[in-house]
């Protein structure tokens, strides 16, 4: 039974990894097509619209957990929310992460 629990804790935080490579990809297409650079913000209601469409993060802008990833930054990495890192930290640690990594 530990095991299965250490595998299921470590395919969410591939996920969560997944959709923090998704959001910056989102960030650099909305960057790019609305003429924004460096440092500017970007709404969370702005970046979900460029990630896959029905997807659950296009739908909610939310981690699997629920945790929010909330506005982003033009050509700054998104980073892990602080609540997940917690939960998934016994399976996935700082290295994991690289570079979307508290």
């Amino acid at each position: 039974m530990p095991g299965f629990l250490r595998a299921r804790k470590r395919s969410q935080a591939s996920r969560i990894l997944n959709d923090l490579g998704m959001i910056d990809s989102a960030l650099d297409q909305y960057a790019i097509e609305n003429n924004k650079k460096t440092s500017d913000p970007v709404a969370t209601a702005d970046w979900p619209s460029y990630v896959k469409k029905g997807s659950p993060l296009y739908n909610t802008g939310n981690s699997l957990f629920g945790t929010g990833y909330g506005p982003q930054t033009v050509d700054q990495i998104p980073q892990v929310p602080s609540n997940d890192y917690n939960v998934l930290s016994d399976v996935a640690g700082t290295g994991f992460w690289s570079p979307y990594g508290p």
